[in-house]
């Protein structure tokens, strides 16, 4: 990478509340951490059209596992001394809760996934469980009668209520926690299916706006935030030339696996012309997600905890870490 290149320059300001690495720089913070992933284990966990390479792993996501690592045994003791203080019972367990928000094609499903993988080999953190906000988006029928179908993905699109009910069990340490299931296959909720929660070590709940605060009540009342039952969030980010292209692409390699289903909600976009499939990624982009992405997604960069810069390739570039 060209060392003259101004990495993240919105946050290059002498007050910015990160410190930013570039990709060798971070790559150096994995020290003697071992590679516990194998390359098969890589492909698999990737995501279509996110490609990720093993050194990826070794260089970006090793040091980010490190960190989590020595983050989660932190707060586990001081969640262990707080209980001494209370004199309550120390053998409780509070999971360690991680955000990833980013764009839709940023690679968030992939960069979940990986961590997922990595954190549960550590020896203070075996138990890590995966969820996605998807769940929680309104059935499309509601969608439909709301008006709201064009706005799938946008906050208002969310039973938010029902996602702040989950992280609160899950924060109070509650048992067989349960998670509505979506199918990216029908494009909506599965009705009766869950995904349970058994108090994990790390939960990492990921999603496009999960760093989205809410409007603050002028009368001072609590009103609570997904964000604020994170204790970790990372945001996946990139250049929208490069989420318009990853998207496009993943339209369109879509239309020749996925969309062939009979039961796909997109099924019919897989017969139509090249040309016409083309025109409906590219309205879908300007229509919804680029939007989304301009009014909802972006503008919660700057509260996450550590973002992962990515270059055109899907290669992070550049590391921001939000100093303590």
């Amino acid at each position: 990478m060209d060392d003259r290149v101004t990495p993240f320059p919105d946050l290059e300001a002498d007050l910015s509340p990160y410190r930013i690495f570039r990709r060798s720089e971070w790559a150096a913070l994995r020290a003697d951490t071992p590679l516990t992933l194998t390359a098969d284990e890589v492909l698999r966990l990737q995501s279509l059209n996110d490609i990720i390479s093993l050194s990826e792993v070794s260089e970006i996501y090793l040091p980010l596992s490190r960190l989590l690592s020595l983050y989660v045994a932190a707060t586990q003791g001081l969640f262990r001394a707080t209980q001494r203080f209370l004199l309550a019972d120390e053998n409780g367990k509070v999971p360690y809760i991680i955000g990833v928000a980013g764009s839709v094609a940023a690679g968030k499903s992939t960069t979940a996934r990986v961590l997922q993988a990595l954190l549960a080999r550590w020896p203070n953190t075996p138990k890590v469980d995966l969820i996605t906000t998807d769940g929680f988006l309104l059935p499309n029928a509601e969608l439909h009668r709301l008006g709201l179908m064009q706005r799938k993905g946008f906050p208002e699109s969310y039973d938010t209520q029902a996602l702040l009910r989950f992280l609160t069990d899950i924060k109070a340490g509650k048992r067989q926690v349960a998670a509505p299931v979506y199918s990216h296959l029908v494009y909506d909720f599965v009705p009766g299916e869950t995904t349970v929660i058994d108090r994990p070590d790390i939960l990492i709940v990921e999603g496009l706006n999960v760093l989205q605060p809410a409007r603050l009540p002028r009368d001072g009342k609590a009103i609570p935030f997904v964000s604020d039952f994170f204790d970790f969030s990372i945001y996946v980010d990139a250049d929208e030339e490069h989420l318009h292209d990853w998207y496009v692409s993943r339209f369109m390699r879509l239309r020749e696996t996925a969309f062939r289903d009979p039961k796909s909600y997109f099924a019919k976009y897989a017969v139509v012309s090249m040309e016409e499939a083309l025109a409906t990624a590219e309205s879908l982009w300007a229509g919804i997600n680029l939007p989304n992405l301009r009014e909802n997604i972006l503008p919660t960069r700057r509260r996450a905890s550590l973002i992962l810069k990515k270059g055109d390739s899907h290669r992070i570039e550049e590391v921001a870490l939000r100093r303590l």
